[in-house]
């Protein structure tokens, strides 16, 4: 008896051991769905390329790049920024340059127009080809709309007699964060 009895409390604690991890199945069941919303940032240049034209007389040069951006910033302390910088200056030689000008003081430079949750760089800004320059700004809590919200850089080139007679090109690469 005392083998059959050792033998029931083993085969007991064993179908105990298995129904304990069973799951139980009914007619519904429930999830807990949990997410983490960062901040985000993202910016589309709408003008793959932006031609500068000039007045008569050597009137500067002027265009505008079109942009779109979405951000989502941290609340209380978060922060964003857009920036340029010109990552490839004029090609070829003989012509506008940001990093030696032929004279000094030719520049290139810009204004910024971005909408709201954005605050607008202040005044006009002169491009570098070593430090990003300011576009725009955002405080804690800034949402743009979903479809994103628009921004625009309005640039201005020194028409120097100097330069040669070419087409110039140069790059400039904009940057979005946000904390």
């Amino acid at each position: 008896m005392r083998h059959l009895t050792t033998f029931l409390v083993l085969a007991g604690m064993l179908l105990f051991a298995l129904n304990a991890g069973a799951q139980p199945f009914g007619p519904t069941g429930t999830t807990t769905i949990n997410v983490t919303v960062a901040a985000e940032a993202s910016l589309y240049i709408n003008d793959s390329s932006t031609s500068l034209t000039g007045g008569p007389l050597f009137a500067d040069y002027t265009g505008t790049t079109n942009f779109t951006y979405k951000i989502r910033t941290s609340q209380g302390s978060g922060t964003g920024t857009i920036t340029s910088l010109v990552t490839a200056d004029f090609s070829p030689p003989g012509g506008p340059s940001v990093a030696n000008p032929p004279t000094p003081g030719n520049t290139l430079a810009y204004t910024c127009n971005v909408s709201a949750p954005a605050t607008s760089c202040s005044g006009s800004q002169t491009s570098s080809t070593t430090v990003a320059q300011p576009v725009a700004s955002f405080g804690s809590n800034a949402r743009s709309a979903r479809p994103g919200n628009s921004g625009q850089v309005n640039w201005t080139l020194t028409n120097d007699p100097q330069y040669q007679t070419n087409s110039y090109s140069a790059t400039v690469t904009f940057t979005v964060s946000a904390t």
